[in-house]
């Protein structure tokens, strides 16, 4: 398995997305959720570490092919949670959360582990398929609503937005809301996890959802084109394309969206039978 990445900042002040490759063969890609400023936080150490612990104990963790990635998931959080339970309050609603996907070579094939709202593309040959977690579309759907509508930017959408988060950080990791990693180690037993033979994978891309939006909101690509984009010019190319696609709609009110520009990472993974395999 060959993996090429690339990650570009949004409209926030730092990069909360992550990418991460561990030999032999393992990637995992995580977005930080963002947190409004008017919102406290019960964390010191805010979302980017997050995501810089999560994702470097994920992948190396995630080596040990005897240890299902949904228990790689729940150490890696338990792990995290070693490092600041003395400092922070994690029993907390406002605690830093990212979503995960992962992909894992194996001599018998690959597993994945998908968690809340980033995408895997998976082409197996006969089919190309995209897998995300979408149960958080389904909460606090008014409070949603409300904060899509009308122009990014304005005063009064940004004070919506942080009512939706406030709301949805009461559903959070939650029987009834939505799954993310953050200080909840059961949060992995909900995340989708399977695993596909040797020889059926051709190639996947492991994306976040400000990189998806090119074909699951922008709809300018399909997720076959998305991957024919990443075979023959790279992640970078892709993300061009978002970045692109979000200046014709500067301001977010053709796509409704979040963030005009979201932090955008793309992973793509080529396995080749012709090549020896990284085992």
């Amino acid at each position: 398995m060959q993996v090429t990445v690339a990650s570009v900042k949004g409209d926030g002040v730092e990069n909360e997305d992550g990418v991460f490759v561990a030999l032999p063969g393992c990637v995992a890609v995580l977005d930080g959720l963002s947190a409004p400023k008017d919102l406290p936080m019960a964390c010191r150490h805010g979302t980017p570490w997050l995501v810089r612990q999560l994702g470097t104990r994920l992948v190396a963790l995630g080596s040990d092919h005897d240890l299902p990635l949904a228990s790689v998931l729940r150490t890696a959080i338990e792990e995290v949670n070693d490092l600041h339970a003395d400092t922070c309050m994690l029993e907390q609603e406002a605690v830093p959360a990212a979503t995960v996907v992962m992909l894992r070579e194996r001599p018998e094939g690959f597993d994945y582990l998908v968690l809340s709202d980033s995408v895997l593309v998976l082409d197996t040959g006969s089919s190309v398929k995209a897998l995300a977690d979408s149960r958080v579309e389904d909460v606090a759907k008014t409070e949603m609503a409300a904060a899509l509508a009308g122009p990014a930017g304005t005063p009064e959408r940004t004070a919506r937005v942080s009512e939706l988060v406030a709301r949805q950080r009461g559903l959070r990791n939650r029987p009834g809301g939505y799954w993310v990693a953050s200080t909840a180690p059961e949060a992995a037993d909900h995340a989708i996890t399977g695993s596909i033979q040797g020889g059926d994978l051709r190639r996947a891309a492991l994306l976040t959802d400000g990189a998806s939006r090119l074909a699951d909101l922008f709809h300018e690509a399909t997720w076959e084109e998305v991957l024919d984009l990443l075979d023959q010019e790279g992640p970078s190319a892709l993300l061009a394309r978002v970045r692109a696609a979000e200046r014709a709609d500067n301001n977010g009110t053709r796509w409704p969206r979040f963030k005009v520009r979201d932090d955008a990472t793309a992973a793509y993974a080529v396995v080749n039978p012709g090549e020896p395999s990284l085992h």
